[in-house]
């Protein structure tokens, strides 16, 4: 049956189709089934274990993250416990805070008129 073309007055030919295969020929050969299905089963066991891996990678880069974290902060604190103790050291030895303790121990500034000096050097 020929179908005709509406904007032309030629007839247009049906499709050609391929005539069926004779059942007389066996089908194209397959694989074997065991083989691709233990291909499948190591590419997913590796990419498994890459995956583990990659996340046992990505804990211990965390946990030392955090060790350097902690160590940062305990060398924040100990450098303003130093920074204290260095402003303590440097009032404690200031010439007013030594006059003062001495004053309230007794003790009076000699006068500069009444010092003399011993020579112990010679024998």
């Amino acid at each position: 049956m020929a179908a005709v073309d509406w904007f032309g007055a030629e007839v247009v030919a049906p499709p050609v189709t391929r005539p069926p295969r004779p059942r007389s020929q066996a089908p194209p050969r397959r694989r074997a089934q065991g083989r691709r299905l233990t291909g499948g089963i190591f590419w997913i066991s590796a990419f498994a274990v890459l995956l583990v891996g990659v996340v046992a990678l990505n804990v211990a880069v965390l946990r030392v993250n955090m060790a350097v974290n902690k160590l940062n902060q305990q060398q924040l604190e100990l450098q303003s416990q130093n920074a204290t103790l260095a402003s303590q050291v440097s009032s404690a030895g200031s010439s007013l805070r030594i006059e003062q303790t001495a004053r309230r121990l007794g003790l009076a500034p000699a006068q500069a008129a009444d010092t003399s000096y011993l020579d112990l050097g010679h024998k």
